[in-house]
């Protein structure tokens, strides 16, 4: 089982082309507002638009939604331009904006950045509402009718549950398919770049190797108990806060060390670090870490896997890309070929070709 030993940097992307300037403020009173928001324009993390007289952050990648939306990618960061008043959200409501990192207890309510309310229905330190279901589920005020929440999978996965169900017939009921399609939303681009056939290339990739990572998703957990204490880091300046042996490997990547979860929670905006439990309590969670580790990280090789799915380096660049030289370069051939089978039996049950490169 991959142990993801190598921190790397998340690198801040900044927006091109002048569409996140600053257009002098109207109202001393008010925050200027960003740009117009483009639905044609490509926004990557941190980048600032206005829309409707409100400023937004683009909390990652994103591409043709509307702020605030209903994937969650959008922070709402209040009125510009001389507007002080929020957009009507239907009723009376008046309930405070989720935070990240605050304490909730049972029956507190908040407005999410995509502009619906939720209601806490267990005590949590500010989870997600959108991905910690179990503690947050939606809620209707000013006796407005029921709003529909948004939909777990707003652009479709080129993986249909009856397929991965096929992919994965003796999985752990934990890592469902509502749980993989709901975290598809923190990375819009994964399965979503290049043509029909690169998109289902990825998602084989992607699958094969948690495939491999947790043997045919039937571990949640990494199962060498003795292993757990090895994985904080002292080093860190933050240290390892939820314990010495709680850093272990969890979830379809097996994500473990202090610094990587302190990576991934950070990247998410969930309290990962000190909650690690978390990835093996919650569904969505998990994936999402999965997800995070394949679009973001190179690991120890010189790309994301993501990238090399994209980019035409090829399945064997993936493998690189989780355990390098490990497997790679003569390391273990016969975990490389358990890996190569796998992508290749699973692109059979998407109907699309292997592509080259698949050794690395």
């Amino acid at each position: 089982m991959t142990r993801l030993r190598a921190l790397v940097a998340l690198v801040a992307l900044t927006i091109v082309g002048g569409l996140a300037a600053v257009i002098p403020s109207t109202a001393a009173s008010a925050a200027a507002c960003s740009a117009s928001w483009q639905a044609s324009a490509v926004y990557w993390g941190d980048a600032q638009v206005s829309h409707n007289g409100r400023n937004y952050r683009a909390k990652w990648w994103t591409q043709n939604e509307a702020p605030p939306g209903t994937t969650g990618v959008w922070e709402d960061l209040g009125a510009c331009g001389g507007g002080t008043t929020p957009p009507p959200t239907g009723g009376t409501c008046n309930h405070p904006n989720w935070a990240a990192g605050t304490w909730y207890t049972a029956g507190a309510i908040v407005r999410y950045t995509n502009g619906l309310y939720y209601i806490a229905e267990h005590d949590n330190p500010g989870y997600d509402p959108v991905v910690s279901t179990w503690y947050w589920e939606p809620y209707t005020c000013g006796g407005q009718p029921p709003t529909t929440p948004p939909p777990t999978d707003p652009g479709g996965f080129v993986v249909t549950e009856a397929q991965f169900n096929q992919m994965f017939p003796g999985r752990n009921s934990f890592y469902t398919y509502s749980g993989l399609v709901a975290a598809l939303s923190a990375y819009p681009a994964f399965a979503k770049s290049g043509s029909a056939t690169v998109q289902r290339q990825e998602a084989a990739a992607f699958l094969a190797n948690v495939h491999h990572e947790t043997g045919g998703l039937v571990h949640v957990v990494e199962q060498n108990t003795a292993n757990y204490p090895h994985y904080c880091d002292p080093g860190q300046s933050y240290g390892c806060p939820a314990g010495q042996a709680a850093y272990y490997g969890r979830g379809p990547i097996q994500l473990s060390w202090n610094f990587n979860y302190n990576a991934a929670g950070n990247a998410l905006n969930l309290p990962l670090l000190t909650n690690p439990w978390l990835v093996q309590t919650d569904a969505a969670v998990a994936w999402k870490t999965g997800i995070w580790y394949w679009m973001t990280q190179n690991g120890p090789g010189t790309m994301t896997a993501h990238n090399a799915m994209v980019g035409g380096a090829g399945f064997g660049e993936t493998i690189r890309s989780i355990n390098g030289s490990i497997e790679c370069n003569g390391g273990n051939p016969a975990q490389v070929q358990s890996r190569v089978t796998k992508y290749q039996q699973f692109v059979g049950i998407l109907g699309v070709s292997a592509g080259a490169n698949l050794y690395c």
